[in-house]
């Protein structure tokens, strides 16, 4: 179980299942490698956080937000600490994913192909 805590393992699990309809959304059109054959997992813990999507070949995270997040200083700090560990970090807006699907996976497709392959991968 590649060193993850159970704790964090079901807390990922629990969150899997209570996803918002934004979320269901976009993960559809990522699982099962349907965006241009990149690998994402959703729910993934990792350090002290569970991001909502990760591309972990490209180290791309994807995070989905309601407005409660606006101007949110815990992820501010949640995103420098990502950074930090060479992650890259988009975040979209609940509503952005209702209402402008293509553009987001657009932004996603622009963004993976930017990115190098992580090199353990």
């Amino acid at each position: 179980m590649r060193g993850a805590s159970e704790i964090k393992t079901e807390r990922a699990r629990k969150l899997r299942n209570v996803s918002t309809d934004a979320e269901g959304t976009l993960w559809y059109r990522l699982r099962a490698r349907r965006l241009n054959g990149y690998k994402f997992v959703r729910q993934e813990p990792i350090g002290p956080y569970t991001v909502d999507f990760i591309c972990r070949e490209r180290r791309l995270i994807i995070e989905v937000d309601g407005g409660q997040h606006a101007d949110s200083q815990p992820d501010a700090l949640r995103d420098k600490w990502l950074v930090d560990h060479n992650y890259r970090v988009l975040r979209f807006w609940n509503n952005e994913i209702s209402g402008n699907l293509a553009g987001v996976l657009e932004t996603i497709v622009t963004v993976l192909a930017e990115a190098p392959p992580h090199p353990d991968r």
